[in-house]
């Protein structure tokens, strides 16, 4: 029998569904929740208000993935303007720098402090980058790191800016210095699209992302193929270097000839049956995942602030991000009058945050939008909890070597395992790249062909052993409409 088995539904996951589905093959997709499908690109639906698990930009430097998403909801896409700030310090301040806004709200005393300390930090740069702090005060300086960077990047991954790998910097602020922050302030480029943290618009689904993998799953099922959620596999079946079969929490058994996992590696590793080497159960376990919970606001007000999302540095607050979706699309609130707030707080499952219960948890975020001045408690009339698990892979200081040894095992041993997404590949990567470790799996599978997957980061530099870039581009045509 053959019958490909896709462990997850969220962007890799239902994007191999879907290849595979034009290729004729028969799919089952596991999800383990309960209702939504999306994973962390899904969209929850509360009373007619919609909202993300964060704000998910549609936006990619592949001009072959822009062309899929439009494929994938035709008629539904709309152009959004991006704005967003930083509040720091009881003050707003523009993101991307608007260098006379930040240099009124820094004052002038501090503005001089901080372009004195990115002097220093370029004669006396730190000759050996290995954390995320060297990165960043490298190219901005100590001062600015310590102001824009340390409070934020701390709160979101829990651990010190000195245990994060630079390689997270790398990826998600690739490209962008002091001096170009500065540059782009002064003389806004007319192709802007360069610097990934710079971008001015971005597309987006009218009804929010999970509109768009709610759609593709459609046209997945419609083929014939079958989805079935609360579904969690708890076990792995392999013999030889094929998996022949998983196991769902509620003991269902699942037969397949190939199988592709979007799940956490270390649940991956954990559920083998029988169980790996003891070096790769080690760097499994050893991987750091970061929770996430959102609680949505509902306030009785028409227009709080032109935010898409503002960014909390303020240590004084424990959320990390606020999203205003209404300004992301009007139709992701039913009622005009109204405003739909994201509270974003990223956690540790077992922690306070996570076990608080829900009514205290929206009685916190409505204080705490009252103390960055942005709404009234009083007028915040409901609110909703969204928990996520696994949210973020962590790249601390060990996560590349773990990594690495997962990679060599998957390599060597399975042959009819395909992993792929953020999970999957423990990869901080956006939805297009996930969208491209899907679809080069599927390659694999179908051609027998060794692109790594693995290597896909943000800005795009993977490649299949000797093969040129514009190769691997060529392979990632849309199949169809």
């Amino acid at each position: 029998m053959e019958r490909h088995v896709i462990i997850g539904a969220g962007p890799a996951g239902i994007t191999a569904a879907s290849r595979l589905a034009k290729l004729g093959k028969e799919v089952l997709i596991l999800e383990s929740d309960p209702e939504y499908v999306g994973g962390i690109a899904r969209t929850v639906e509360y009373k007619g208000y919609r909202f993300d698990m964060g704000g998910h930009r549609f936006y990619t430097k592949n001009e072959k993935i822009n062309r899929l998403w439009h494929q994938m909801l035709p008629r539904d896409f709309i152009q959004v303007p991006r704005l967003s700030r930083i509040y720091y310090n009881r003050k707003f301040f523009p993101y991307p720098i608007a260098l006379k806004q930040t240099l009124l709200g820094l004052g002038l005393g501090r503005s001089l402090y901080i372009g004195l300390s990115y002097l220093y930090a370029q004669i006396f740069s730190r000759k050996q980058e290995v954390s995320f702090e060297d990165w960043i005060v490298n190219r901005f300086g100590y001062q600015l790191y310590k102001t824009f960077f340390k409070t934020y990047t701390e709160k979101v991954w829990g651990i010190p800016c000195t245990a994060i790998s630079k390689d997270f910097a790398a990826q998600r602020i690739r490209g962008l210095s002091l001096l170009g922050a500065v540059r782009n302030a002064l003389f806004p480029p007319e192709h802007n699209s360069e610097i990934k943290t710079l971008i001015k618009y971005f597309t987006y689904p009218r009804l929010g992302p999970g509109q768009l993998w709610e759609s593709v799953l459609d046209r997945v099922q419609a083929a014939g193929n079958k989805i079935e959620c609360d579904k969690t596999v708890v076990k792995m079946n392999h013999k030889g270097g094929e998996m022949t079969s998983v196991e769902t929490q509620d003991g269902c058994i699942y037969k397949g000839s190939h199988f592709y996992s979007t799940m956490p590696l270390k649940d991956f590793v954990n559920a083998l049956v029988p169980s790996p080497p003891s070096d790769v159960i080690y760097a499994g376990n050893s991987l750091i995942y970061r929770d996430f919970l959102i609680v949505a606001l509902m306030v009785d007000h028409p227009d709080l602030f032109p935010d898409n999302w503002i960014y909390i540095h303020d240590p004084e607050v424990r959320a990390g991000r606020i999203q205003n979706y209404k300004n992301w699309s009007k139709d992701m609130v039913p009622d005009q009058a109204k405003t739909c707030l994201g509270m974003e707080y990223f956690c540790n499952r077992g922690d306070d945050l996570w076990q608080m219960n829900d009514e205290k948890l929206i009685s916190m975020a409505a204080a705490e939008l009252e103390k960055v001045g942005l709404a009234r408690a009083a007028d915040c009339f409901d609110g909703y909890v969204c928990r996520i698990l696994n949210a973020y892979p962590v790249y601390d200081g060990e996560y590349l070597k773990n990594r690495q040894t997962l990679k060599t095992y998957f390599n060597s041993y399975f042959k009819n395992v395909f992993p792929a997404g953020r999970g999957g590949l423990h990869n901080y990567n956006s939805q297009d790249h996930s969208m491209m470790t899907a679809m080069l799996s599927v390659q694999n599978m179908q051609e027998g062909t060794s692109f790594d997957v693995w290597s896909i980061n943000t800005e795009e530099e993977y490649a299949e052993e000797g093969a040129p870039q514009r190769e691997i581009e060529e392979r990632l045509v849309p199949q169809g409409g």
